[in-house]
Formats: structure tokens, sequence, C-alpha cells
């Protein structure tokens, strides 16, 4: 993520998709605002992946098609505001009222499934 505006710095026509295995909607609002044409999540086939790299346009992914699980949505809450919080474990455990080392155990888990 921290390459992404010094690759639009030295060339900023290129195009950047940002493939992850640990998708969220917090990183992957910040990969778009800092200068990514796509964001995809694991696993990504061939196909999406070339498709990303030649539509230059960011495309906005189509709406999930189940709802959520709680679980889902505490952990891309707790990566938001870890993200609002430049990754600072302290600080982010504050704001969500939550002992350092719970948040700790939480984060070292694998993010929950849709």
């Amino acid at each position: 993520m921290h390459l992404i505006p010094r690759l639009k710095a030295q060339e900023p026509a290129i195009a950047i998709v940002v493939l992850t295995g640990y998708s969220s909607v917090a990183t992957a609002v910040s990969a778009i605002k800092l200068g990514a044409t796509h964001y995809l999540g694991k696993p990504a086939g061939i196909t999406e992946i070339l498709a990303a790299f030649e539509n230059e346009a960011s495309v906005e992914p189509p709406p999930p098609a189940a709802v959520p699980s709680l679980e889902r949505v505490e952990w891309e809450h707790i990566q938001r505001v870890l993200d609002e919080h430049n990754g600072n474990i302290a600080n982010t455990a504050r704001a969500l009222g939550m002992h350092r080392r719970t948040l700790q155990r939480k984060l070292t888990k694998r993010p929950v499934k849709q």
C-alpha cells in the first residue's frame, strides 16, 4: 500500500491492481484513494486479473449476494479503525474499548468469510 503513491508519482499513467488475501472495505477504500486502479480479493482468477489491467477506469464491484456475518462486519470494523490509527495496536484497542491483547488475538485470526 505504501508503494502506490510512489509508483503514481513516478508514472502517473500506471495501472495498479492490488491483489490481497485479506481484503476488507477499509483497505479497498485506502488503496483506491491512494491511486490503485483496481482492488481484487483472493481467490481471483487470471481472467479477473487481466480484465482489471485492461480496464483503465475503476469498476465498482457488484453488491454482495448475501448479508455479511456479524463476525465479518466486526473484522472489517477493526480493520477500518486500525487503518485510522495507522496500524497502532494500543491506540486502536483504546478506540475500540477493548484490551490490547484481545485485539492482538483477534488480529492473528484469519478474516471471516462473508
